[in-house]
């Protein structure tokens, strides 16, 4: 399946065709082929925001990784039945309640992509 790999920082040189060659290797090795994999490297200070919103630590760490599909399918949906981001409170708050509402009944903890973007946290 897909690979999408994005520097979004600029301290450290990323070259991503051995990156990418090495990370399918590893896919192979583990067996996970078929699922969908996206890599984006951030600075420090962006993955202690991150850290702190989806893991109520408020420090840097190495590494971060989600179960995205949930999320993004939510925001989609969220567009698909008429919220827009215009309407900020509103749309934070059905994506917010949705999301708790998974949440509860799958035991995972997702948190809005739209939390943190509009001046709130």
């Amino acid at each position: 399946m897909s690979l999408v790999i994005r520097n979004l920082q600029r301290v450290i040189p990323i070259r991503r065709a051995p990156l990418r060659s090495k990370i399918e290797i590893v896919r192979r090795i583990l067996g996970v082929q078929k699922f969908d994999l996206g890599i984006i490297c951030v600075d420090n200070k962006n993955i202690q925001h991150i850290n702190r919103i989806y893991r109520d630590r408020n420090v840097p760490t190495d590494v971060l990784s989600f179960p995205f599909h949930e999320v993004t399918a939510t925001h989609g949906l969220c567009h698909l039945l008429g919220f827009t981001h215009g309407t900020e409170a509103e749309w934070q708050q059905k994506e917010k309640a949705v999301l708790d509402e998974l949440g509860r009944r799958t035991g995972t903890r997702l948190q809005p992509l739209t939390r943190g973007l509009f001046g709130g946290s």
